[in-house]
């Protein structure tokens, strides 16, 4: 599977959030890379163990920003990110239980959710943050 390249494309204008963007990228594109390593390999859950908290943090600077700016897609925004979070703690949960189907799983699921709503759905605020004074 082909990693995910970053270019300006994904950047959605503000600075920390392009490079927790960027973070997440990394994690991602490592998981992608392991595509030969077992699924009871402790290098799988602890990385997508990772990735997820990391996710987290980020969720939670993006929806501040959004509710101290008050973006009208607060709530699409904070349910996709809920749902990203259910979804790889369900990963993490078929890691620890060895469904050998989960590798692939995961490395399709979180580069095409990362680069769909990074690219469609955070651009969205793009515009709306840069002309409040957010960069």
């Amino acid at each position: 599977m082909e990693k995910i390249l970053w270019d300006e494309s994904f950047s959605v204008g503000v600075r920390d959030l392009d490079e927790q963007h960027k973070q997440i990228i990394i994690m991602v594109n490592t998981l992608i890379e392991m595509n030969d390593t077992k699924v009871d390999s402790e290098i799988i859950s602890d990385t997508l163990t990772k990735m997820t908290r990391y996710a987290t943090d980020h969720f939670n600077k993006e929806e501040h920003y959004m509710l101290e700016y008050g973006y009208p897609e607060y709530s699409l925004q904070k349910k996709q990110h809920q749902e990203f979070k259910r979804k790889t703690v369900d990963f993490c949960m078929e890691t620890m239980i060895h469904n050998t189907a989960v590798p692939i799983a995961i490395f399709t699921y979180l580069k095409s959710w990362w680069t769909n709503h990074i690219l469609k759905d955070d651009m969205k605020y793009k515009k709306f943050f840069n002309e409040r004074g957010l960069k």
